[in-house]
């Protein structure tokens, strides 16, 4: 975890950098103050993974000698040849074209979204693949 918390440290110190340079060359109170909260929120991520790794056991990522066989085996099942994610971002895209344009999208964009996540989140309980 120093990895990422080293990496988040090097981000804030990048914002609150650019949120200097910035401040001094556009005069914009807008844009600093934005920037200053991105580092903000840097540090605060950087911070908390930092202390973490404190207390936790080394992980074969922060650990020098670590071989591959250190890594954790079981990462999940990610299905490989699913087309129900493509659905499931048109209809997504239905329902915000929807709160531009209409209401009725938004509600038919709404109902053909649920009957797609049922569709992504069953399909493995149904057809060749069921268990």
């Amino acid at each position: 975890m120093k990895i990422e918390g080293k990496l988040f440290a090097w981000g804030c110190a990048f914002y609150l950098l650019i949120a200097l340079v910035y401040g001094v060359w556009s005069k914009d109170e807008t844009g600093i103050v934005l920037l200053i909260f991105t580092g903000g929120l840097a540090f605060l991520i950087a911070f908390f993974v930092l202390h973490t790794s404190k207390k936790v056991y080394p992980r074969p990522e922060d650990m020098k000698d670590a071989l591959q066989e250190d890594a954790d085996i079981d990462y999940g099942f990610y299905s490989p040849h699913s087309w129900w994610p493509l659905p499931v971002a048109a209809c997504a895209a239905l329902v915000a074209f929807g709160f531009v344009y209409a209401a009725w999208i938004v509600v038919a964009g709404a109902v053909l979204l649920i009957l797609s996540l049922i569709g992504f989140v069953f399909e493995y309980y149904r057809g060749d693949y069921s268990h």
